[in-house]
């Protein structure tokens, strides 16, 4: 897979003051990068960063020529945006701006890109509604829609099912799923650890610095990853539920991980029980066994 974007021993900051540093990872065409970590770990100024809204302080980001016109983009959901008074349709040829420029009008290929992305997350029926009137579900597919007229390339999603019903993150979830496996890579801020079970990659982002960065089975496999996701589903019941409580073996350190940093992890979980593998593992693969 070609590369889209390298970030090469990055730091973040504000005024000269580190966020975040020791940012190295890649992100190919078609892959499903998502991005875990605490409040305050410096998600948000990663996000900008890549966006290109301000600059790294140390290091290096690449983007390919095939990004080059940008990434589409996702926001978090804020009360005003919720509110806003435009039409679906409206909001979603909005999306190509940056295509049309200094035209003060979109041309029959940027309407008819709009009309077809519209249709592609099933939301054709509400383009004449007011984005206001619709519902948070239907809201994140208009964002989502506006964002794939921007890019079809790469698209960046900040926190995207937050505020929604169960139900609705599921489907949300189900949608960008559908997009990534039609080519579309991904780039998602979560903290909501179900996100893990569609990535093909994680980043985990500790107190100022990067703790993680591989595969999503690497991931579940290390001590990090298996301290993380117990401490946010709560306990190993899932296991219980699978009919299994078999530990994980112990996992060689080779995720990039130091045995202090996960030992640190651990002991912020509160445990490591025995058996706390199988929960992690079965968590995921319920996971899964529901998307086939």
């Amino acid at each position: 897979m070609a590369e889209q974007l390298i970030c090469r021993n990055v730091t973040l900051g504000y005024e000269g003051i580190p966020v975040t540093k020791g940012l190295d990872f890649t992100v190919s065409s078609g892959d499903y990068l998502c991005i875990l970590g605490e409040n305050g770990s410096g998600k948000s100024t990663l996000v900008k960063a890549l966006l290109g809204l301000i600059p790294a302080m140390e290091g290096e980001i690449v983007r390919s020529e095939e990004i080059s016109g940008g990434v589409g983009y996702l926001p978090q959901q804020t009360v005003v945006q919720k509110d806003f008074p435009a039409s679906v349709r409206e909001i979603v040829r909005s999306g190509c701006i940056k295509k049309a420029g200094l035209r003060p009008f979109y041309s029959k290929a940027e309407k008819a890109l709009a009309d077809e992305n519209m249709s592609r997350l099933g939301i054709s029926e509400l383009a004449g509604r007011c984005y206001r009137e619709l519902s948070g579900g239907q809201q994140q597919r208009v964002l989502l829609a506006r964002a794939l007229c921007a890019t079809s390339r790469i698209l960046l999603l900040d926190e995207p099912v937050t505020g929604l019903d169960p139900r609705a993150q599921g489907d949300l979830y189900e949608l960008i799923a559908d997009l990534n496996r039609s080519g579309v890579t991904m780039i998602m801020v979560s903290h909501d650890v179900s996100a893990v079970r569609y990535a093909s990659h994680i980043l985990h982002i500790g107190s100022r610095e990067q703790l993680f960065f591989g595969s999503r089975q690497d991931y579940l496999n290390s001590r990090l990853g298996k301290s993380f996701l117990i401490t946010e589903t709560g306990s190993d019941s899932e296991a219980r539920e699978e009919g299994t409580s078999a530990a994980a073996p112990e996992e060689p350190e080779e995720s990039g991980v130091s045995a202090k940093t996960a030992a640190a992890a651990a002991a912020g979980a509160g445990v490591l029980a025995a058996g706390i593998g199988a929960a992690i593992h079965a968590y995921v693969k319920r996971g899964e066994r529901n998307d086939r």
